[in-house]
Protein backbone atom coordinates (compact mmCIF):
# COMPACT_ATOMS: atom_id res chain seq x y z
CA UNK A 1 0.00 0.00 0.00
CA UNK A 2 1.61 3.52 -0.97
CA UNK A 3 0.43 6.65 0.56
CA UNK A 4 0.58 9.99 -1.26
CA UNK A 5 0.29 13.58 -0.11
CA UNK A 6 -0.81 16.33 -2.46
CA UNK A 7 -1.53 19.63 -2.40
CA UNK A 8 -1.35 23.73 -2.11
CA UNK A 9 -0.32 26.36 0.52
CA UNK A 10 0.36 29.51 1.33
CA UNK A 11 4.28 29.00 0.64
CA UNK A 12 3.33 27.94 -3.04
CA UNK A 13 0.19 29.99 -4.06
CA UNK A 14 -1.10 33.48 -2.98
CA UNK A 15 -4.55 33.78 -1.43
CA UNK A 16 -6.41 34.42 -4.77
CA UNK A 17 -5.68 31.13 -5.70
CA UNK A 18 -5.76 29.04 -3.05
CA UNK A 19 -9.27 30.37 -2.02
CA UNK A 20 -10.27 28.97 -5.36
CA UNK A 21 -9.01 25.52 -4.56
CA UNK A 22 -10.68 25.81 -1.36
CA UNK A 23 -13.38 22.74 0.10
CA UNK A 24 -16.47 24.31 1.55
CA UNK A 25 -17.37 22.47 4.21
CA UNK A 26 -20.67 21.54 2.67
CA UNK A 27 -18.98 19.83 -0.37
CA UNK A 28 -16.30 18.24 1.49
CA UNK A 29 -18.25 14.79 1.82
CA UNK A 30 -19.31 14.80 -1.73
CA UNK A 31 -16.23 15.97 -2.78
CA UNK A 32 -14.32 12.93 -0.98
CA UNK A 33 -16.66 10.38 -2.11
CA UNK A 34 -16.07 11.74 -5.69
CA UNK A 35 -12.15 11.41 -5.44
CA UNK A 36 -12.45 7.91 -3.84
CA UNK A 37 -14.59 6.76 -7.08
CA UNK A 38 -13.43 8.76 -10.19
CA UNK A 39 -9.38 7.92 -9.03
CA UNK A 40 -9.85 4.45 -8.03
CA UNK A 41 -8.38 5.45 -4.36
CA UNK A 42 -9.32 2.78 -2.02
CA UNK A 43 -8.79 5.48 1.04
CA UNK A 44 -8.69 9.42 0.48
CA UNK A 45 -9.11 12.65 3.48
CA UNK A 46 -9.03 16.19 2.38
CA UNK A 47 -7.50 18.73 4.81
CA UNK A 48 -9.03 22.46 3.85
CA UNK A 49 -7.79 25.89 5.66
CA UNK A 50 -7.36 29.25 5.04
CA UNK A 51 -3.59 28.62 4.12
CA UNK A 52 -3.31 25.17 2.42
CA UNK A 53 -5.12 22.42 0.38
CA UNK A 54 -4.29 18.94 0.87
CA UNK A 55 -5.29 15.36 -0.34
CA UNK A 56 -4.09 12.47 1.75
CA UNK A 57 -4.55 9.19 0.33
CA UNK A 58 -3.29 5.37 0.33
CA UNK A 59 -3.44 3.50 -3.11
CA UNK A 60 -2.12 -0.16 -4.18
CA UNK A 61 -0.41 1.25 -6.98
CA UNK A 62 -0.40 4.97 -6.58
CA UNK A 63 -1.02 7.36 -9.35
CA UNK A 64 -0.22 11.08 -8.86
CA UNK A 65 -1.33 11.87 -12.47
CA UNK A 66 -4.83 10.56 -12.04
CA UNK A 67 -4.78 12.55 -8.64
CA UNK A 68 -3.69 15.72 -10.48
CA UNK A 69 -6.02 15.69 -12.99
CA UNK A 70 -8.97 15.39 -10.65
CA UNK A 71 -7.99 18.27 -8.44
CA UNK A 72 -7.49 20.61 -11.64
CA UNK A 73 -10.98 19.20 -13.04
CA UNK A 74 -12.73 19.66 -10.16
CA UNK A 75 -11.88 23.26 -8.94
CA UNK A 76 -11.61 24.44 -12.60
CA UNK A 77 -7.54 24.77 -13.09
CA UNK A 78 -5.27 23.80 -15.78
CA UNK A 79 -2.76 21.45 -15.38
CA UNK A 80 0.16 23.86 -16.07
CA UNK A 81 -1.48 26.16 -13.65
CA UNK A 82 -1.74 23.43 -11.02
CA UNK A 83 1.31 21.77 -11.46
CA UNK A 84 3.35 25.57 -11.01
CA UNK A 85 2.01 25.95 -7.36
CA UNK A 86 1.88 22.23 -6.28
CA UNK A 87 3.05 19.89 -4.35
CA UNK A 88 3.55 16.20 -4.15
CA UNK A 89 5.16 13.34 -1.65
CA UNK A 90 4.96 10.21 -1.97
CA UNK A 91 5.21 6.70 1.13
CA UNK A 92 8.05 7.68 3.84
CA UNK A 93 7.65 11.98 2.37
CA UNK A 94 4.24 11.27 2.52
CA UNK A 95 3.85 10.44 6.12
CA UNK A 96 7.00 13.22 7.50
CA UNK A 97 4.45 16.36 5.50
CA UNK A 98 1.47 14.75 7.15
CA UNK A 99 3.23 15.07 10.78
CA UNK A 100 5.19 17.93 9.78
CA UNK A 101 1.92 19.65 8.89
CA UNK A 102 0.23 18.32 12.35
CA UNK A 103 3.16 20.12 14.68
CA UNK A 104 2.87 23.06 12.79
CA UNK A 105 6.18 23.02 11.37
CA UNK A 106 4.56 23.72 7.58
CA UNK A 107 2.60 26.73 8.98
CA UNK A 108 2.74 30.32 8.32
CA UNK A 109 3.32 30.52 12.12
CA UNK A 110 5.85 28.38 13.28
CA UNK A 111 4.25 25.70 15.65
CA UNK A 112 0.43 27.17 15.41
CA UNK A 113 -1.69 25.00 17.66
CA UNK A 114 -4.96 25.35 15.55
CA UNK A 115 -3.52 22.73 12.77
CA UNK A 116 -3.73 19.89 14.50
CA UNK A 117 -7.77 20.67 15.57
CA UNK A 118 -7.88 20.65 12.00
CA UNK A 119 -6.44 17.34 10.92
CA UNK A 120 -8.21 15.70 13.38
CA UNK A 121 -11.55 17.07 11.45
CA UNK A 122 -10.08 16.46 8.44
CA UNK A 123 -9.90 13.18 9.51
CA UNK A 124 -13.32 12.80 11.19
CA UNK A 125 -15.14 14.41 7.84
CA UNK A 126 -13.24 10.94 6.00
CA UNK A 127 -14.51 8.81 8.37
CA UNK A 128 -17.72 10.00 7.79
CA UNK A 129 -17.75 10.28 4.32
CA UNK A 130 -16.19 6.89 4.36
CA UNK A 131 -13.04 7.01 2.64
CA UNK A 132 -10.77 6.75 5.63
CA UNK A 133 -9.77 3.18 5.60
CA UNK A 134 -7.69 0.70 7.68
CA UNK A 135 -4.16 2.40 6.36
CA UNK A 136 -5.15 6.04 6.71
CA UNK A 137 -6.79 6.08 9.87
CA UNK A 138 -3.34 4.28 11.11
CA UNK A 139 -1.08 7.03 8.99
CA UNK A 140 -3.51 9.60 10.96
CA UNK A 141 -3.01 8.13 14.48
CA UNK A 142 0.39 7.67 14.40
CA UNK A 143 0.55 11.32 13.39
CA UNK A 144 -1.92 12.80 15.69
CA UNK A 145 0.33 10.96 18.51
CA UNK A 146 3.78 12.23 17.01
CA UNK A 147 2.32 15.78 16.74
CA UNK A 148 1.63 15.70 20.57
CA UNK A 149 5.01 14.44 21.39
CA UNK A 150 6.11 17.48 19.90
CA UNK A 151 3.82 20.20 22.08
CA UNK A 152 4.96 17.51 24.98
CA UNK A 153 8.37 17.49 24.20
CA UNK A 154 9.74 20.77 22.69
CA UNK A 155 8.70 24.39 23.68
CA UNK A 156 7.70 25.13 19.81
CA UNK A 157 4.11 25.99 21.55
CA UNK A 158 5.09 27.80 24.66
CA UNK A 159 4.43 31.27 23.32
CA UNK A 160 1.46 32.19 22.17
CA UNK A 161 1.63 32.99 18.47
CA UNK A 162 -0.76 32.27 15.88
CA UNK A 163 -2.70 33.85 12.57
CA UNK A 164 -4.77 34.81 15.38
CA UNK A 165 -2.09 36.52 17.80
CA UNK A 166 -0.34 38.14 15.04
CA UNK A 167 -3.28 39.63 14.05
CA UNK A 168 -4.20 41.05 17.57
CA UNK A 169 -0.47 42.39 17.08
CA UNK A 170 -0.67 44.45 14.30
CA UNK A 171 -3.67 46.06 16.08
CA UNK A 172 -1.82 47.54 18.57
CA UNK A 173 0.48 49.25 16.19
CA UNK A 174 -2.35 50.74 14.99
CA UNK A 175 -4.34 51.09 18.07
CA UNK A 176 -1.76 52.11 21.07
CA UNK A 177 -4.24 51.80 23.46
CA UNK A 178 -6.82 48.99 23.07
CA UNK A 179 -8.65 49.78 26.26
CA UNK A 180 -10.48 52.94 24.26
CA UNK A 181 -11.04 50.58 20.82
CA UNK A 182 -14.19 48.43 19.79
CA UNK A 183 -13.37 45.57 18.25
CA UNK A 184 -15.88 43.62 15.56
CA UNK A 185 -14.86 39.77 15.04
CA UNK A 186 -17.05 38.00 12.23
CA UNK A 187 -17.36 34.76 12.23
CA UNK A 188 -17.09 32.21 15.87
CA UNK A 189 -14.91 29.82 14.89
CA UNK A 190 -11.52 28.41 16.77
CA UNK A 191 -9.62 31.25 14.69
CA UNK A 192 -11.77 33.71 16.20
CA UNK A 193 -12.10 32.27 19.42
CA UNK A 194 -8.50 32.42 20.13
CA UNK A 195 -8.56 36.29 18.39
CA UNK A 196 -11.10 37.14 20.86
CA UNK A 197 -8.78 35.69 23.89
CA UNK A 198 -6.01 37.73 22.66
CA UNK A 199 -7.76 40.83 22.49
CA UNK A 200 -9.90 40.45 25.41
CA UNK A 201 -6.20 39.68 27.54
CA UNK A 202 -4.97 42.84 25.86
CA UNK A 203 -7.79 44.73 27.50
CA UNK A 204 -9.73 46.16 24.21
CA UNK A 205 -12.24 47.92 24.97
CA UNK A 206 -15.45 46.07 23.86
CA UNK A 207 -16.48 43.24 21.30
CA UNK A 208 -18.79 42.27 19.12
CA UNK A 209 -19.09 38.83 17.32
CA UNK A 210 -21.27 38.79 14.52
CA UNK A 211 -22.39 35.14 13.07
CA UNK A 212 -24.84 33.25 10.73
CA UNK A 213 -26.42 32.14 13.68
CA UNK A 214 -26.73 34.03 17.04
CA UNK A 215 -26.59 31.37 19.53
CA UNK A 216 -22.70 30.59 18.42
CA UNK A 217 -21.80 34.46 18.55
CA UNK A 218 -23.30 34.28 22.24
CA UNK A 219 -21.23 31.45 23.01
CA UNK A 220 -18.29 33.25 22.01
CA UNK A 221 -18.97 36.72 23.61
CA UNK A 222 -20.69 36.50 26.74
CA UNK A 223 -17.91 35.23 28.50
CA UNK A 224 -15.86 37.69 27.61
CA UNK A 225 -18.22 40.48 28.20
CA UNK A 226 -19.21 41.14 24.75
CA UNK A 227 -21.87 41.47 22.24
CA UNK A 228 -23.92 39.46 20.11
CA UNK A 229 -25.21 40.24 16.76
CA UNK A 230 -26.63 38.97 13.15
CA UNK A 231 -24.80 38.87 10.14
CA UNK A 232 -27.19 41.40 8.43
CA UNK A 233 -26.87 43.66 11.21
CA UNK A 234 -23.12 44.30 10.70
CA UNK A 235 -23.82 47.46 8.50
CA UNK A 236 -25.93 48.57 11.54
CA UNK A 237 -22.71 48.00 14.17
CA UNK A 238 -19.38 48.61 11.97
CA UNK A 239 -19.20 52.70 12.48
CA UNK A 240 -18.57 51.43 15.88
CA UNK A 241 -15.80 49.62 15.12
CA UNK A 242 -12.02 50.40 14.87
CA UNK A 243 -10.97 46.67 14.90
CA UNK A 244 -12.58 44.70 11.86
CA UNK A 245 -11.12 40.47 12.27
CA UNK A 246 -13.15 38.09 10.27
CA UNK A 247 -12.96 34.48 9.45
CA UNK A 248 -15.89 32.32 8.26
CA UNK A 249 -16.42 30.07 5.73
CA UNK A 250 -18.73 32.02 3.45
CA UNK A 251 -18.20 31.50 -0.33
CA UNK A 252 -19.13 35.00 -0.65
CA UNK A 253 -17.38 38.16 0.85
CA UNK A 254 -19.68 39.84 3.51
CA UNK A 255 -17.91 42.83 3.90
CA UNK A 256 -18.16 45.14 0.77
CA UNK A 257 -16.99 49.13 -0.08
CA UNK A 258 -20.04 50.62 -0.06
CA UNK A 259 -20.79 49.56 3.58
CA UNK A 260 -17.61 50.28 4.82
CA UNK A 261 -17.74 53.93 2.53
CA UNK A 262 -20.95 54.70 4.53
CA UNK A 263 -19.18 53.76 8.24
CA UNK A 264 -16.22 55.81 7.45
CA UNK A 265 -18.33 58.98 6.89
CA UNK A 266 -20.26 57.87 9.99
CA UNK A 267 -17.07 57.56 11.48
CA UNK A 268 -15.72 61.05 10.00
CA UNK A 269 -12.88 59.17 8.74
CA UNK A 270 -11.81 58.33 11.88
CA UNK A 271 -8.94 55.23 10.76
CA UNK A 272 -10.58 51.27 10.44
CA UNK A 273 -8.02 48.58 11.11
CA UNK A 274 -9.66 45.10 9.11
CA UNK A 275 -7.90 41.53 8.62
CA UNK A 276 -9.23 39.06 6.58
CA UNK A 277 -7.83 36.41 7.86
CA UNK A 278 -10.82 33.82 5.54
CA UNK A 279 -10.09 31.76 2.38
CA UNK A 280 -12.23 32.46 0.53
CA UNK A 281 -11.82 36.35 1.70
CA UNK A 282 -14.66 37.88 3.76
CA UNK A 283 -13.69 41.21 2.86
CA UNK A 284 -13.72 42.77 -0.95
CA UNK A 285 -10.36 43.71 -1.40
CA UNK A 286 -11.53 46.80 -2.91
CA UNK A 287 -11.69 48.15 0.70
CA UNK A 288 -8.40 48.17 1.02
CA UNK A 289 -8.30 50.66 -1.43
CA UNK A 290 -10.46 53.52 1.01
CA UNK A 291 -8.30 56.36 2.64
CA UNK A 292 -8.29 55.55 6.94
CA UNK A 293 -8.72 51.97 6.32
CA UNK A 294 -5.88 49.36 6.59
CA UNK A 295 -6.80 46.18 5.45
CA UNK A 296 -4.43 42.93 5.68
CA UNK A 297 -5.26 39.30 4.54
CA UNK A 298 -3.46 36.03 5.31
CA UNK A 299 -0.88 36.80 3.37
CA UNK A 300 0.31 40.26 4.53
CA UNK A 301 0.65 38.88 7.98
CA UNK A 302 4.01 37.35 7.15
CA UNK A 303 6.31 40.24 8.96
CA UNK A 304 4.75 39.85 12.24
CA UNK A 305 5.11 36.14 11.71
CA UNK A 306 8.63 36.07 10.70
CA UNK A 307 9.46 37.81 14.36
CA UNK A 308 8.16 34.64 15.81
CA UNK A 309 9.45 32.40 13.71
CA UNK A 310 12.86 33.24 15.00
CA UNK A 311 12.32 32.31 18.12
CA UNK A 312 11.06 28.99 18.01
CA UNK A 313 14.11 27.63 15.40
CA UNK A 314 15.93 25.70 17.64
CA UNK A 315 12.26 23.60 19.15
CA UNK A 316 12.02 23.36 15.46
CA UNK A 317 15.18 21.26 14.78
CA UNK A 318 14.09 19.35 17.98
CA UNK A 319 10.77 18.63 16.18
CA UNK A 320 11.98 17.41 13.24
CA UNK A 321 13.96 14.87 14.50
CA UNK A 322 10.92 13.39 16.70
CA UNK A 323 9.53 13.67 13.06
CA UNK A 324 12.00 11.75 11.79
CA UNK A 325 11.56 8.90 14.56
CA UNK A 326 7.98 8.95 14.05
CA UNK A 327 8.17 8.08 10.31
CA UNK A 328 10.91 5.77 10.68
CA UNK A 329 8.53 3.83 13.63
CA UNK A 330 5.37 3.86 11.17
CA UNK A 331 7.06 2.68 7.96
CA UNK A 332 8.26 -0.16 9.88
CA UNK A 333 5.38 -1.04 11.63
CA UNK A 334 3.34 -0.87 7.92
CA UNK A 335 5.96 -2.83 6.58
CA UNK A 336 4.99 -5.12 9.61
CA UNK A 337 1.68 -5.17 9.03
CA UNK A 338 2.79 -6.58 4.77
CA UNK A 339 4.53 -9.42 6.69
CA UNK A 340 1.52 -10.27 8.80
CA UNK A 341 -0.35 -10.67 5.44
CA UNK A 342 2.11 -12.84 3.42
CA UNK A 343 2.19 -15.11 6.76
CA UNK A 344 -1.50 -15.28 7.21
CA UNK A 345 -1.51 -15.95 3.20
CA UNK A 346 1.09 -18.57 3.41
CA UNK A 347 -0.67 -19.76 6.58
CA UNK A 348 -3.63 -20.57 5.11
CA UNK A 349 -2.19 -22.45 1.86
CA UNK A 350 0.13 -24.67 4.47
CA UNK A 351 -2.66 -25.45 6.60
CA UNK A 352 -4.53 -26.57 3.21
CA UNK A 353 -1.67 -29.26 2.61
CA UNK A 354 -2.27 -30.27 6.35
CA UNK A 355 -5.69 -31.22 6.03
CA UNK A 356 -5.41 -32.87 2.66
CA UNK A 357 -2.66 -35.15 3.65
CA UNK A 358 -4.77 -35.49 7.39
CA UNK A 359 -7.34 -36.66 5.42
CA UNK A 360 -5.35 -39.48 3.00
CA UNK A 361 -3.90 -40.93 6.56
CA UNK A 362 -7.18 -41.45 8.08
CA UNK A 363 -8.22 -43.02 5.27
CA UNK A 364 -5.37 -45.13 5.19
CA UNK A 365 -5.64 -45.86 9.27
CA UNK A 366 -9.58 -46.57 8.98
CA UNK A 367 -8.37 -49.20 6.14
CA UNK A 368 -6.07 -51.40 8.52
CA UNK A 369 -3.14 -49.75 7.65
CA UNK A 370 0.23 -49.61 10.10
CA UNK A 371 0.24 -46.47 11.82
CA UNK A 372 4.09 -45.68 11.84
CA UNK A 373 4.14 -46.33 8.27
CA UNK A 374 1.26 -44.00 7.69
CA UNK A 375 2.66 -41.17 10.20
CA UNK A 376 5.94 -41.20 8.19
CA UNK A 377 5.02 -41.61 5.01
CA UNK A 378 2.17 -38.51 5.73
CA UNK A 379 5.54 -36.65 7.15
CA UNK A 380 7.37 -36.70 4.45
CA UNK A 381 4.72 -36.37 1.97
CA UNK A 382 3.75 -32.91 3.84
CA UNK A 383 7.28 -31.63 4.04
CA UNK A 384 7.53 -32.09 0.27
CA UNK A 385 4.56 -29.97 -0.27
CA UNK A 386 5.77 -27.34 1.82
CA UNK A 387 8.93 -27.37 0.14
CA UNK A 388 7.88 -27.51 -3.58
CA UNK A 389 6.86 -24.25 -4.68
CA UNK A 390 10.03 -22.35 -2.22
CA UNK A 391 11.99 -24.94 -4.41
CA UNK A 392 10.62 -24.25 -7.91
CA UNK A 393 11.13 -19.92 -7.24
CA UNK A 394 14.52 -20.59 -5.27
CA UNK A 395 16.09 -22.78 -8.40
CA UNK A 396 14.20 -20.04 -11.30
CA UNK A 397 15.76 -17.57 -9.64
CA UNK A 398 19.38 -18.91 -8.91
CA UNK A 399 18.93 -19.43 -13.22
CA UNK A 400 18.26 -15.88 -13.49
CA UNK A 401 21.33 -15.28 -11.67
CA UNK A 402 19.83 -13.49 -8.61
CA UNK A 403 21.93 -14.03 -5.90
CA UNK A 404 20.29 -11.58 -3.59
CA UNK A 405 17.21 -14.09 -3.52
CA UNK A 406 19.50 -17.14 -2.54
CA UNK A 407 21.50 -14.86 0.43
CA UNK A 408 17.83 -13.65 1.41
CA UNK A 409 16.59 -17.05 1.99
CA UNK A 410 19.65 -17.98 3.82
CA UNK A 411 17.92 -15.68 6.02
CA UNK A 412 14.30 -16.27 5.81
CA UNK A 413 14.75 -19.91 6.86
CA UNK A 414 17.85 -19.36 8.97
CA UNK A 415 19.97 -21.73 7.51
CA UNK A 416 23.44 -19.75 8.96
CA UNK A 417 23.76 -22.53 11.59
CA UNK A 418 22.39 -25.46 9.58
CA UNK A 419 24.87 -27.86 8.04
CA UNK A 420 24.76 -30.03 5.66
CA UNK A 421 25.69 -34.14 5.84
CA UNK A 422 25.47 -36.11 3.05
CA UNK A 423 24.94 -40.08 3.21
CA UNK A 424 26.98 -42.98 0.99
CA UNK A 425 25.24 -43.50 -2.48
Amino acid sequence: MGFLAFGINHKTAAVDLRERVAFAPEQLADALQRLRDETMTQEVAILSTCNRTEIYCSQDHPDAERLLNWFAGFHGLTLEELRGCSYLHSDAGAVTHMMRVAAGLDSMVLGEPQILGQMKDAWQSARTAGTLGPYLDRLFQSTFNTAKQVRTDTAIGENPVSVAFAAVSLSRQIFSDLKRSTALLIGAGETIALVARHLFEQGVGRIIVANRTLERAELLSEPLGGQAILLNQIPDFLAQCDIVISSTASPLPILGKGAVERALKQRRHKPMFMVDIAVPRDIEPEVGGLADVYLYTVDDLHEVIEDNLRSRQDAAEAAERLIDLGTQEFMQRLRALAAVDVLRRYRVKAEAMRDQELAKAQARLDRGADASVVMAEMARALTNKLLHDPSVQLKQMSAEGRAEALALAQELFALDDVTTTQGES
